[in-house]
Order: structure tokens, then C-alpha cells, then sequence
């Protein structure tokens, strides 16, 4: 059988090397996982002009949004606050193009961390800039080290039972891997929460019709797949839903 061909968006890096300015590059793990569950991950660059892409959209099976910087709150009709993180607009532009095709032409979907707000922002809702800022008594959501760089503050988080999540993982509890210090504000149209942690922040959604596939989660399953096995289900569900539309 065919393996389904799953398109990953990049991210801007400045970088000195070589004699590139600009690199366009993913995390690793994002491709791993697809890879482990069935999928072949094909990487997306930016800043191409409308024809290359919508060829390099047409050509894949799904998407898989991944983590990454702040979306610029503009894309959400907001003015940024001191507290949003510096944009990547060539991402922006380009995930929220790939987004809404998708979405019109119900190609399932999967978004993680920020992948779950770009597609709550492509499908008309809004974010919090910054939760400890902007939200009523947050738990911890992301921490930082030693270093001052961002790194995982693991919390619970109560998932609906019956939805696509819950049936991925076998569960409606876990531990999660947060990273982020963005959430979902206002849900998109089409949206439906099915994940909260135990401040209520949003930490999945689904399509509120069955009809088209999309998950995205607030956390980060490509991290846990080794140490948390249950977390290759995100990838194995949505690899499936690829495979159907690759028949």
C-alpha cells in the first residue's frame, strides 16, 4: 500500500553558516513521527509563490502544522502587545494559505502547539498573547531554565471521552508536555474543544463535524512517542485519515 504523503510547513532560521542568511528548516521530530506511523513527511518551504505551492498542496495527503513562534496577532486582527514574541510573517503567511485550503477542502488536518492556534486563527478565532498576562489564574504552562530559554512544564490534562483524541490515546487523562505561553482565546467556526487542563485553557480541538479530519493539540506528542508510547496514536490516527484520502 501506499505510504500517504504529509506536507510539514518549515520556519524561518537566521543562521551565519555557510553563506546562506535564511534557512528554512523543522524540528525533527514532526518527520520521525510521521515517519514511525505510516506517513512520509514532506517538508514545505516558504516565501513561494502561489502556483509552487498550491503544486507542492495539491500533491500531499495531509498537513501537519508544527510548533514554533508567536503568530503575529495581526493575523487575528490585534494589535501586538510587549509581551508577543518576535513573528516569522513569511510562516504566518504561508501556513495560514495552507490552512484554509485545507479546511475548504476538508484535506485533514493535524496541528501541534502553535499548529492548534494557527488552524483556531485560520477558521476566524483568536488568541491569548501572552497566558500569564492575559488569563485569570494560569497554571504553569511553560517554564524557563537556567539558560532563559522555554522549556517543558508537565501538567495534567482531562480529554472528552468519545472524541477523536481520546480514541487516539486510549485515555482521557494524561500528562502533557507544555511548552507554550500562547492559547486559544476565542474558538474558530467549525471548532469544538475537547481537551482542557485544569485552568480550562484549551488544549485540543476537533471539527465540530465528523465529515472532515482535523486534530490539533497545545502540547507537543511528537516529544512523548518514546517515553509515552499511547502518543504514536495522534500520529498513527491521522496518518490513517491521510491514507484514505490517498485511495
Amino acid at each position: 500500500m501506499t505510504r500517504p504523503l504529509i506536507g510539514i510547513p518549515t520556519a524561518t532560521t537566521l543562521t551565519e553558516h555557510y553563506w546562506a542568511r535564511v534557512v528554512y528548516d523543522v524540528v525533527a521530530a514532526y518527520s520521525r513521527a510521521v515517519d514511525r506511523n505510516g506517513g512520509v513527511p514532506m517538508l514545505i518551504p516558504l516565501n513561494l509563490s502561489d502556483e509552487a505551492l498550491r503544486t507542492l498542496y495539491d500533491r500531499v495527503d495531509g498537513v501537519l502544522l508544527a510548533g514554533g513562534d508567536d503568530m503575529h496577532p495581526a493575523t487575528y486582527g490585534e494589535s501586538a502587545q510587549p509581551h508577543c514574541g518576535a513573528p516569522d510573517s513569511l510562516r504566518d503567511a504561508t501556513e495560514l494559505k495552507i490552512a484554509r485550503w485545507a479546511l475548504d477542502e476538508r484535506k485533514p488536518l493535524l496541528g501541534i502547539c502553535r499548529g492548534l492556534q494557527m488552524i483556531n486563527v485560520a477558521t476566524g478565532g483568536t488568541l491569548y498573547q501572552d497566558v500569564d498576562t492575559e488569563y485569570p489564574d494560569p497554571i504553569q504552562h511553560r517554564i524557563r531554565g537556567a539558560n532563559g530559554m522555554p522549556i517543558n512544564a508537565p501538567h495534567p490534562i482531562a480529554i472528552d471521552e468519545g472524541s477523536r483524541l481520546a480514541k487516539a490515546i486510549g485515555a482521557t487523562t494524561a500528562i502533557v508536555n507544555s511548552g507554550h505561553h500562547q492559547a486559544v482565546k476565542d474558538v474558530g467556526d467549525g471548532l469544538q474543544v475537547i481537551a482542557r487542563a485544569a485552568d480550562q485553557l484549551v488544549e485540543a480541538v476537533t471539527a465540530v463535524a465528523d465529515e472532515r479530519y482535523i486534530l490539533a493539540v497545545q502540547f507537543h506528542p511528537e516529544l512523548m512517542i518514546d517515553d509515552e508510547p499511547r502518543m504514536n496514536g495522534i500520529f498513527r490516527d491521522f496518518v490513517n485519515a491521510c491514507s484514505a484520502e490517498a485511495r
